[in-house]
């Protein structure tokens, strides 16, 4: 029997097991998920709570390292290797919008490999999420520029960016799902703190090696070809994280469901229609972690560098300075959100970083490192404060069944709402402005967020696998 529906997988047009997916991009999850669940298939050993939560933490690292590397190219170096150099006033404003791109399609892909990590399970779904994204990434860092391609480098780079946001729109999800279904009883949100762990690591690697190529190259060679070097790196990185996800087995929760037969057919379509309250409030109350993060790791270092003349080298030390707050910050607010509940700690964090907001004009026009620094340090504290129990909040707003798909899409809503345009809108606010309108927007976004989580259910006690 299993030769057989494995013998199907391959012929074409043939209707497979799940009836909805004959596309050959998805077989590989397929045939992946088909061997987990036949019966002739070796059971897996229950993974140890340490690899479960390494396997969720090393993923959201790699794509995030991936995703931050182009963020950063984009405030760096995008606008003048794919855009003509005639517009040098339009650059940078491009660069921002290829920036946003991978937003918009992030969404799309929390529904597409939502879809699967709710109807054949979570671990396949997200070697295929971490995949897509590699491979996308690995490909920016090949293109040819504008002088090479003209107008078709934008084009090509526009598509590798839409890759890259459907795979990261797969991604975080499917992370958070692993270790909070894993987690024993009262530790969801500590749990749920390692995929949340992985975007501050991933860019404080992206951050270090921007600045080890800005230490040891000219400017020439860094524009020329250095930039790229951590893009290759990528391909690297997406082969451990790979290797380490093959290992785990599904997640305790999803196996319940699907022997049970409490999977949908659609889980996009029970997702709308009985969980839209939930979906939206989510996406609005992630809103605050993406507007704060995005503002200071693209537009500050875009403005430090373009505007206040501040050394690459040096503004991406005072980065990576300020992200270990961020780092050390999540631990703890997961903590308190297991013991006080998720909704008295995000309340607290989108409080702070509404008075955050007010503070950005006077640091970051001040021309001191030193407060440059302090602002950049007080935003990814409070980013990281907020993020870290959005690893548990968010997947306990809906049930098993359309879990993956329902927190992935508020996620990534969360995203477009919070960062896809936050560089974007920001420049046009101090070009018209001033610095003191992106404190504003800021404050806020991190309002919308705190109005969000106080209209929320506190989900702190409820039942996870039978939710």
């Amino acid at each position: 029997m299993t030769e057989n529906l494995n013998l199907q997988l391959i012929l074409p047009k043939t209707k497979c097991l799940y009836n909805d997916c004959t596309k050959p991009f998805f077989l590989p999850i397929k045939s992946l998920a088909l061997k987990q669940n036949t019966p002739t298939a070796k059971p897996s050993t229950k993974p140890s709570a340490r690899h479960v939560a390494f396997a969720s933490f090393i993923g959201t690292t790699i794509e995030f390292y991936d995703f931050y590397i182009y963020a950063m190219a984009s405030a760096l170096v995008i606008g003048p290797v794919f855009f003509p150099a005639s517009a040098p006033a339009t650059q940078a404003l491009n660069a921002f919008l290829t920036f946003g791109i991978a937003f918009i399609a992030r969404p799309l892909g929390a529904i597409i490999f939502g879809h699967f990590g709710d109807r054949i399970g979570r671990k396949a779904t997200l070697a295929s999420s971490l995949l897509l994204m590699g491979i996308c990434t690995l490909l920016i860092g090949c293109l040819p520029g504008y002088n090479s391609l003209g107008p078709w480098a934008a084009v090509i780079l526009c598509l590798l960016r839409l890759g890259q946001g459907l795979g990261l729109g797969g991604e975080w999800a499917g992370a958070a799902l692993l270790a909070t279904e894993h987690a024993p009883t009262g530790r969801r949100a500590w749990f749920g703190m390692f995929p949340q762990l992985g975007p501050s690591i991933g860019f404080l690697l992206a951050s270090l090696s921007f600045l080890v190529l800005s230490v040891y190259l000219t400017e020439a060679e860094f524009k020329a070809w250095g930039w790229r070097m951590p893009f290759f790196a990528s391909a690297l990185l997406v082969m451990v994280g790979l290797y380490i996800r093959f290992k785990l087995a599904e997640t305790p929760a999803f196996s319940k469901a699907l022997a049970a037969h409490h999977t949908h057919k659609t889980p996009i379509q029970s997702l709308l229609k009985t969980h839209l309250r939930p979906l939206i409030l989510g996406a609005l109350a992630v809103t605050v972690c993406y507007n704060l993060f995005y503002t200071t790791s693209v537009f500050c270092l875009s403005y430090g560098t373009k505007t206040l003349l501040i050394p690459r080298a040096e503004f991406l030390k005072m980065l990576c300075f300020a992200v270990v707050f961020m780092a050390l910050i999540t631990p703890l607010s997961a903590q308190l959100s297991d013991q006080w509940g998720r909704k008295p700690v995000l309340l607290t964090g989108c409080f702070l970083a509404i008075l955050a907001g007010f503070s950005l004009s006077p640091l970051l026009a001040s021309h001191s490192t030193l407060l440059i620094t302090l602002f950049l340090s007080i935003a990814l504290l409070l980013m990281g404060a907020t993020f870290a129990p959005m690893g548990a909040f968010l997947p306990e707003q809906f049930p098993v069944a359309v879990r993956y798909t329902g927190a992935g899409l508020s996620y990534n809503i969360g995203g477009i709402l919070g960062a896809a345009s936050a560089p974007y809108i920001s420049q046009i606010l101090v070009d018209k402005g001033g610095l003191v309108w992106v404190g504003y927007y800021v404050s806020t976004m991190a309002f919308i967020s705190f109005v969000a989580v106080l209209l929320m259910h506190e989900t702190k006690q409820i039942d996870f696998n039978d939710s």
